[in-house]
């Protein structure tokens, strides 16, 4: 079909700017009248613009303009089912990795008219399932939460929601459906490889306890990783310790490796499973008077700013968390505008890479 076939308009014969049908906000009717077109091909232009004539698209953008005419989107929503939100479920908003994949998310949405709605759950499963029945209730085209753990009222919600699910942040051998993400256990396990490379043996690792519905799935499965690893390689895993409630902040980190300097014989390299742990353990070894790495090496997760600008900078493990939001969103729109039914999952793996910086050397 054509674009003048599809795009044909019913001429009326156009008013000049700024008379109405009626006083108050403007209506589609008084664009219309305006453009000289009909109200179909008003909303035509709203919804598949590149269906109308250039001419006929550009008249009705500036009629639009001239009244200042802002589409009832609700009343759209309720006649199309299209609601022009995706819902985006965080652990919490504070981390930075989180608002920046929050922000590439956002950019690839934006350009095809669908907004975030985000909520957070403080790391409580039941805080999920709240957010979810909520959202749902608001009709979202599709659900993003970061992690693949839930509770077994929220999978059951999430396969019944008809809208497509993308889980990020993780991944797990049975997605619910799409997923962005990365090994979390892969995490520590390269991080346990890169300290045992480096000639360490007596190495530690911190990370958050697990406290009934507050627990960092994560952060428990970069811990496993490492853990996991050390056993692989023949190295003790007694100073591996999970300590305080997620999320981990400075105070946690310097906490932790107070009570590991206290070991007999001595840590000599620690992982933390984020980068905001590391820093409060390098802050403590600050104010004992250790030295940073010639006495305790240091690795983190997430290459926060913070760790770019220490002294040592911390070695940390990078994703690239624009990136990985930027690469749902672009799955989010094929899996929208798909007329096929095609229900392939879609599930990709972001990579993770080494950032070696001055927090960790060669043992001596």
């Amino acid at each position: 079909m054509s674009i003048q076939d599809e795009g044909a308009e019913v001429e009326v014969k156009p008013e000049k700017a700024g008379k109405r049908a009626k006083s108050g906000r403007p209506t589609i009717r008084d664009v219309a009248r305006l453009a000289g077109v009909s109200r179909m091909t008003v909303s035509r232009v709203m919804s598949e613009p590149d269906r109308v004539l250039p001419a006929t698209r550009d008249r009705i953008q500036r009629a639009i303009a001239d009244l200042g005419y802002v589409p009832d989107k609700a009343a759209g929503s309720l006649a199309s089912r299209r609601t022009g939100f995706i819902a985006l479920i965080l652990p919490n908003l504070t981390n930075a990795n989180f608002s920046t994949v929050a922000h590439g998310l956002a950019e690839v949405l934006r350009d095809a008219d669908y907004h975030l709605l985000i909520g957070y759950t403080d790391y409580d499963l039941a805080e999920e399932d709240r957010q979810l029945t909520s959202l749902l209730a608001r009709r979202p085209e599709a659900i993003v939460l970061a992690g693949a753990t839930h509770s077994r009222t929220a999978s059951r919600m999430l396969l019944s929601a008809e809208v497509p699910v993308l889980e990020i942040a993780d991944l797990s051998g049975r997605p619910l459906q799409h997923a962005v993400g990365f090994s979390n256990y892969e995490v520590g396990r390269v991080a346990a490889r890169h300290l045992i490379g480096r000639g360490f043996r007596r190495i530690g690792a911190v990370g958050p306890v697990q406290d009934g519905q507050i627990r960092d799935y994560r952060g428990e499965e970069r811990m496993r990783g490492f853990e996991d690893e050390l056993r692989l390689s023949g190295v003790p895993t007694d100073l591996v310790l999970r300590h305080g409630k997620a999320p981990l902040s400075y105070d946690h980190g310097a906490a932790a490796i107070g009570m590991l300097l206290d070991r007999d014989p001595p840590i000599d390299a620690v992982f933390a499973v984020s980068d905001l742990p590391a820093v409060g353990i390098m802050m403590e070894c600050q104010k004992r008077g250790m030295a940073v790495p010639n006495e305790l090496a240091v690795m983190g997760f997430g290459d926060f700013e913070i760790g770019r600008v220490t002294n040592p900078p911390l070695t940390t493990i990078h994703v690239d968390f624009h990136a990985l939001g930027r690469r749902a969103g672009t799955i989010l729109l094929d899996v929208l505008s798909d007329d096929d039914g095609d229900e392939t999952p879609h599930v990709v793996d972001v990579g993770l890479s080494i950032i070696e910086r001055g927090s960790v050397g060669k043992k001596a």
